[in-house]
């Protein structure tokens, strides 16, 4: 079990909030997600745990809906990462219909965050509104997490957060970035660094790695773009060709998904 789950903490092995799954799922069918999918798989072993229940062979069996919760929301992070729409809503809608049938306003906002969150890795910068409508019912450290990504936190709020993030949060530097172990949760960091205005070069050559390594379409077409964009404004028209090339290839390879 995740030491920093079993107090409710949010977490994507640091920096995602996540259920706990205490058996493996599959990887989701019409996603896409021969690329990645090991990465997402290993953190969604976070899932069920973040519901603080957990399925254990000395416990009763688990509920549906958490089972059924675990494996939308795990779908869904994959398509969206993959960059398949289609699946990536319904899944999400899927998983809100099942975390719903707890009544647990708490519970709806933790998953806000995860898909919040995704979407910072992507450099997709929006309003967490379907959290902010719930915030009043969210702990103290989900609030805390919720304003990390929005570049709202104040300083008394950094020890609420996992601890990768603390040290992101307390730094504004690529060493902490760098030094983040799972990949989901780097991009998270590097996406809040550059909404901050403090994303180097190192940051961004991090991301774009990051993601190419794990095939996650959807962020490496955000860090590649901006990475043209910076440079073209340098005047560094090679190197923009190059960037684009790259992109290019990347966003054929996902079209048959969309």
């Amino acid at each position: 079990m995740t030491p920093l789950l079993s107090s409710l903490r949010l977490s994507l092995r640091s920096a995602l909030p996540l259920y706990r799954a205490g058996t493996g799922t599959g990887t989701g069918t019409g996603t896409g997600t021969g690329v990645g999918t090991a990465t997402v798989a290993a953190t969604f072993a976070a899932v069920l745990a973040m519901l603080t229940l957990t399925a254990c062979s000395s416990k009763p069996p688990t509920p549906d809906w958490q089972m059924n919760a675990q494996s939308s929301t795990q779908k869904a992070t994959e398509a969206y990462l993959s960059g398949n729409t289609r699946v990536e809503q319904l899944e999400w809608d899927n998983a809100r219909a099942e975390v719903s049938r707890t009544g647990r306003a708490d519970l709806l906002a933790r998953l806000e965050l995860i898909r919040c969150a995704t979407q910072m890795a992507s450099l997709v910068a929006q309003p967490c509104d379907r959290f902010e409508a719930l915030r009043l019912d969210a702990a103290a450290s989900e609030q805390a997490y919720a304003d990390y990504l929005a570049n709202q936190l104040q300083p008394q709020q950094i020890p609420l957060l996992p601890e990768a993030q603390r040290k992101v949060a307390a730094s504004r530097d690529a060493a902490a970035v760098r030094a983040i172990e799972d990949p989901l949760s780097r991009l998270v960091a590097a996406g809040v660094l550059f909404e901050a205005g403090r994303a180097s070069p190192q940051v961004i050559e991090s991301a774009i790695e990051t993601a190419s390594s794990q095939g996650w379409r959807r962020p490496l077409i955000g860090w590649l773009s901006l990475q043209i964009s910076r440079a073209d404004a340098a005047g560094d028209s090679e190197a923009a060709d190059v960037l684009r090339r790259r992109m290019a290839l990347v966003e054929k390879s996902g079209a048959r998904q969309r």
